[in-house]
Formats: structure tokens, C-alpha cells, sequence
């Protein structure tokens, strides 16, 4: 009885902690696989509806931190660089995920953090594909390690290679998981870096809504034509994408259209897009606690191998394009 007391106190602590913001994703997915090696669960069940309910709300809130002016200032080149980008890491990720043997879903979504923006791309796809406890601690877990390396990274081997502050912009906007580590990256390379980084970086994330719109309908198509003559087929529509379009352009035309209240909606908007971020902490840290050691050891470690190894033959590829001028900043 004191055993399973024991283990609820340390369960709420955990939530809290996530909620207050103190920590970051990555950390609460760590703190949550350490829950589950060394505490019995003491609501299994209840975690994993309250997992999939934060993860959507989380993607919407997140919708406030985007700026929909910043990327039609990117402009068409921007738009150009991250479709072909998307597209070429998409098809490489998944062709990787065969070679490694990776689980469908999850290869599915490691190639899409890769492709597009990180642990957002990730909790976006993750209801889309309806994916486990298990493939979402992974696909997040084997993105969230690179992720974190890239703002160390990226600087050191842009001042050895003597990237111009406009190539590294361009460069971390494309080649780097999360918009926190472009933003991070950048900023410590310099100034002329961020401001080029920061749009072609959100025309990049924007990317996450046409891809979740194409992989469910993919699916509905593959439901109706695998479904019984008569039988309905289940069409997983992601209408929380529209809530998180819904966000971004508030958050874009609202401060315009009511200058006195600009700095008021901005703060506001700032604090729903940080909540959205420790609703991600405690998302991950819920998703980690419903895993064991069977669950990990079963999976194995070719879905790191395959982040590993996408994540270098794509920041190579958008770095010899720059280099080469095929891509101009």
C-alpha cells in the first residue's frame, strides 16, 4: 500500500514539474523512462488517454509561437528549398527505415522529425498515424538526442567551413530538427544567421499541415480499399491541425489589427505557446512512463542508427547545395 502511495506522490510531482516549464521535452521523456524502470505505473490506462489528448493540445498552443508573416516574407525560394528538402529526407528516411528494419510507424516518424521540424513534426504525425506509447518514445527519444548536440555543433563547423552569416542561416533553417536549436544555433553564430534562419526555418515547420493532410488521406485510401464491401472504412482526419492554422493566424494578424492591445496579445501569445511546450513536457514524460525494459530492448537500437545516419547524408546534401550556389540564401 505504501509502495503504491509512494509511487502516485512521485507521479504528480513529475506532472507538475513538467507543467511548470522547468524542464525541457527531451529531459521529461528521460524522467519518464526512469519512472517506468523503477516505479510501477500507478495509472497505466489513465496516462495513456491523458497522453493522447496533451499531445494534439500541445500542437495547437504551439500554433501561437508561429509567425505566418515571417514565412511569406521567406518567399518562393524558401517555400522551393524546403519542399525539395521535405521530400528528398522523407523518401531517404523511410528507404533507411527498411534497411535498418525499423517499425513502419516509427521509421515514419523519424524521418518526418528529420524532415520537417523535430518533436513538433513528430507530435503533429504521431495522432495521424495513430501511433503507440512506444513508437512516439522512440521517434522523439532518437530526434531529441541529435537536436540537442546541433547548437554546439553546427557553429564549430560553420566557422571551420567559413560560412557566410546568410549560408549558416540558410544551412541550420534546413538542416536542424527544432526551431529552439535553429534560433540557438544561429543567434550564436551571429545576427545576419538569425534573421535569415528564422523565416525559412517556419516556412520549413508550416510544412507539418500539407504532410499530415497527405498521410491521412493516404490511409483512408489504404482503409478503404483494404475494408469489406459494406464495412466503413476509419478516415483519421486531423482536425487539430486546423485549430493549430487557427492559432498561427491569430497570433500573426491580431497584434496588427489592434494596435493598443499588440503588446498584451503578444505577451498572451508568448505564455499559450509556452504552455504548449510544458504540455509537450508532460506529454513525453507520460508517453515514457507507459514503456519498459522488454518494450525498448524489443525495438532495439537501428531507429537511432537510422536518425543518425539521415540526419548527416541531409544536412550534407542542403550544405554542399549552398556551397555550390544551387541553394542561394
Amino acid at each position: 500500500m505504501s509502495k503504491h502511495v509512494s509511487s502516485q506522490k512521485i507521479f504528480f510531482v513529475c506532472i507538475l514539474l513538467g507543467a511548470t516549464g522547468l524542464i525541457s521535452p527531451p529531459i521529461a521523456l528521460a524522467g519518464g523512462l526512469a519512472f517506468a524502470f523503477l516505479v510501477q505505473h500507478p495509472y497505466p490506462t489513465e496516462s495513456r488517454h491523458l497522453a493522447h489528448f496533451l499531445l494534439q493540445a500541445s500542437v495547437v498552443l504551439l500554433g501561437f509561437s508561429m509567425n505566418l508573416g515571417q514565412v511569406l516574407a521567406a518567399g518562393r525560394s524558401g517555400l522551393l528549398y524546403s519542399a525539395i528538402g521535405i521530400s528528398c529526407t522523407l523518401a531517404l528516411g523511410l528507404l533507411l527505415g527498411k534497411l535498418f528494419r525499423v517499425e513502419r510507424i516509427s521509421s515514419t516518424l523519424i524521418a518526418a522529425g528529420t524532415a520537417i521540424c523535430g518533436g513538433s513534426a513528430i507530435a503533429a504525425l504521431g495522432p495521424v498515424l495513430e501511433a503507440g506509447e512506444e513508437a512516439l518514445a522512440v521517434s522523439l527519444g532518437s530526434v531529441f538526442v541529435l537536436n540537442s548536440i546541433a547548437p554546439f555543433l553546427f557553429p564549430a563547423l560553420g566557422h571551420w567551413l567559413g560560412l557566410s552569416q546568410s549560408q549558416f542561416g540558410t544551412w541550420a533553417a534546413l538542416a536542424i530538427h527544432d526551431t529552439s536549436s535553429v534560433v540557438g544555433a544561429s543567434e550564436h553564430y551571429g545576427a545576419g544567421a538569425l534573421a535569415i534562419a528564422v523565416p525559412i526555418k517556419l516556412v520549413r515547420a508550416l510544412w507539418i499541415v500539407p504532410v499530415c493532410i497527405l498521410y491521412a488521406t493516404y490511409i483512408g485510401t489504404r482503409n478503404t480499399s483494404d475494408s469489406s464491401q459494406g464495412a466503413r472504412p476509419k478516415i483519421p482526419l486531423p482536425w487539430f491541425l486546423a485549430w493549430f492554422l487557427l492559432a498561427a493566424t491569430a497570433a500573426t494578424f491580431l497584434p496588427a489589427e489592434f494596435p493598443s492591445l499588440q503588446a498584451s496579445l503578444h505577451s498572451d501569445f508568448a505564455t499559450l505557446a509556452k504552455l504548449g511546450k510544458s504540455g509537450l513536457a508532460v506529454t513525453l514524460f507520460l508517453i515514457g512512463s507507459s514503456l519498459n525494459r522488454k518494450a525498448l530492448a524489443r525495438v532495439g537500437i537501428q531507429p537511432l542508427l537510422q536518425a543518425v545516419l539521415l540526419w548527416i547524408v541531409s544536412a550534407s546534401a542542403s550544405l554542399l547545395a549552398i556551397q555550390k550556389g544551387w541553394i542561394h540564401p
